[in-house]
């Protein structure tokens, strides 16, 4: 059904500039654009630019993700901390990563620096949020047993709230590598740092919109194939969770 979907969808961006309905200078029929695509396989300045976003999404996604684990069981396992950063939580989480970019600009400049700070910025919420939900889902049955048994600090957070929270920090994890995706292409299409988003920019201001539609189509594939990565990765590591097992004998 999806595949019929996607069909569907290409058969209607076809028909609309190729009928006139759309003017086809400024959307050229999806068989021109994928044309574009595949000659573009062929070319290293492409690839160079896939390089760069990856590169970026890559760096952004292990910053953002490690500081918002840590973060997250630190602040999971205090009542304390989780009452005196709760506010503060909820007002940053909100603030729109594209607010940032006047900031970016003037601290780095056009640098992957700049890029690094509006995807670790919109990544760390969606992983801290995760863990701070899984953390609190530990059943106090379980903490209380583990307490009377001896376990210390770390020896309860290895084997009580570690395996509860995990289903939650994957989910963040994936929901975070689509978000840090989209804030990598932003930041090159409005800053210009390098990568496919400052390619689709110079396609668009030198007015060749089967390339740059060619390079939309890019983007869509990264995010298509992160995704399948990130969905085969989560089921890889939550294989004995009843969610995933369940899924798999569907």
């Amino acid at each position: 059904m999806g595949l019929v979907g996607l069909l569907g969808f290409l058969v209607i961006w076809e028909v609309l500039p190729r009928t006139g309905i759309v003017n086809p200078t400024f959307l050229p029929p999806a068989s021109a654009a994928i044309a574009d695509l595949f000659r573009n396989f062929g070319l290293t300045a492409f690839w160079q630019a896939v390089g760069d976003t990856m590169w970026q999404w890559l760096l952004g996604m292990l910053i953002a993700c490690t500081a918002a684990t840590v973060l997250g069981f630190v602040i999971g396992s205090s009542t304390f901390l989780r009452r005196f950063t709760n506010s503060t939580i909820e007002f940053m989480r909100p603030v729109p990563s594209v607010a940032l970019i006047p900031l970016a600009v003037l601290l780095f400049g056009v640098d992957i620096r700049s890029a690094l700070l509006l995807i670790v910025y919109a990544s760390f919420w969606q992983v801290l949020i995760q863990v701070l939900y899984g953390v609190a889902d530990v059943d106090n049955v379980a903490m209380n047993t583990a307490r009377s048994y001896g376990l210390g600090p770390l020896a309860r957070l290895r084997y009580v709230i570690f395996p509860t929270a995990l289903p939650y920090l994957m989910t963040g994890i994936r929901l975070a590598s689509a978000v840090a995706l989209i804030l990598a292409i932003t930041a090159q299409l409005i800053i210009g740092t390098p990568g496919l988003g400052a390619e689709i920019a110079k396609a668009q201001s030198g007015g060749s919109y089967v390339a740059m539609y060619a390079l939309i189509l890019a983007t869509g594939l990264l995010g298509v194939l992160i995704n399948l990565v990130m969905r085969m990765i989560e089921r890889k590591v939550l294989s004995w969770h009843s969610s995933v097992r369940t899924e798999v004998a569907k």
